[in-house]
C-alpha cells in the first residue's frame, strides 16, 4: 500500500469512527511524529475522498468544526428509519427566531421582536444557547443594555456548514418546514408522555400531534403566535 493511499484509509477510518467533525490538526495528531504527512497532503487525502464519495450515499463535507462524513440529505427518509424514535422537530417560532439571528447578526432580543411583531419565548432563546447553536456576544450601547445574540460554530456543525457563507438564501428557506425535513438526521428525540408535550412546545421543539400544523408551510392559514410565550399553535 502506498503512503497516500494509507494516509487516505486512516482519515476516512477516523473520519467514520469519530463521535463529530476533525480539524486537520486533529488528523495530524493520529500519526506518530516520523510518519506524519504533511498538511497538504491530508488536504488532498480529503480531496480524493469527496471524489470518490459523489456517486455515493455518504458525503465528506467541510462544516465549522472541521470536517466529518453524513449521509446525504436526500436519503434520510429510509436512514432515519434505523430510529425507533421520531427525530426532534422544531416549532416556526425557533426557527425564525434562530434565522433572524443567522442573517441579522448580531441581534438583541428587542429587535428579533420587532422584526417578527410578535415576543420571543424566553425559552426558545434558553434552548438555542444550551444546544450551543447561539451565545452572547456583547450587548448594545442604549439603555437596559439588551444582549447581543450570534451564531456558533456548533449551529453551522449542526447544520452542515462551514461558514455563514454557506447560508441558504430566503427565498430558498420561505418553506420553514423544509429545515425539519432536512434534520431528520439530527439526533433522535427521546419519547415523550402527554404531559411533556406542552413543555417540548415552549422549547422550541414541536410534539407529534402538533407536525400537521408545522407541516403546512409559511401561508398555513391555521398557524399563529402567541403574544405570551411565541409558541406554535
Amino acid at each position: 500500500m502506498t503512503s497516500e493511499k494509507r494516509v487516505k484509509h486512516i482519515v476516512e477510518a477516523a473520519l467514520l469512527a469519530a463521535g463529530g467533525p476533525l480539524t486537520i490538526d486533529m488528523l495530524l495528531e493520529l500519526f506518530l511524529e516520523e510518519e506524519r504527512p504533511e498538511k497538504k497532503a491530508l488536504r488532498e487525502a480529503i480531496g480524493t475522498l469527496q471524489q470518490e464519495y459523489q456517486d455515493r450515499g455518504i458525503e465528506l463535507v467541510e462544516v465549522g468544526s472541521g470536517f466529518r462524513i453524513n449521509v446525504r440529505a436526500e436519503l434520510a427518509p429510509w436512514v432515519s428509519r434505523l430510529w425507533e424514535e421520531r427525530p426532534a422537530r422544531y416549532s416556526r417560532a425557533m426557527l425564525e427566531t434562530l434565522a433572524l439571528i443567522a442573517y441579522r447578526q448580531p441581534i438583541t432580543r428587542g429587535e428579533i421582536e420587532e422584526i417578527r411583531g410578535v415576543s420571543v419565548s424566553s425559552q426558545i432563546i434558553k434552548t438555542m444557547m444550551e444546544r450551543e447553536w447561539i451565545r452572547v456576544v456583547g450587548h448594545r450601547d442604549v439603555p437596559g443594555k439588551p444582549a447581543l445574540y450570534a451564531t456558533t460554530r456548533g449551529f453551522l456543525d449542526y447544520f452542515g456548514m462551514s461558514s455563514l457563507s454557506d447560508l441558504p438564501t430566503l427565498q430558498e428557506i420561505r418553506d420553514l418546514d423544509s429545515i425539519n425535513r432536512e434534520l431528520e438526521l439530527a439526533v433522535p428525540s427521546t419519547e415523550i408522555s402527554a404531559g411533556q408535550a406542552a413543555a417540548e412546545a415552549d422549547d422550541g421543539e414541536v410534539p407529534e400531534e402538533a407536525e400537521e400544523s408545522v407541516a403546512g408551510g409559511v401561508n398555513e392559514p391555521e398557524m399563529r403566535y402567541s403574544e405570551d410565550d411565541g409558541r406554535v399553535h
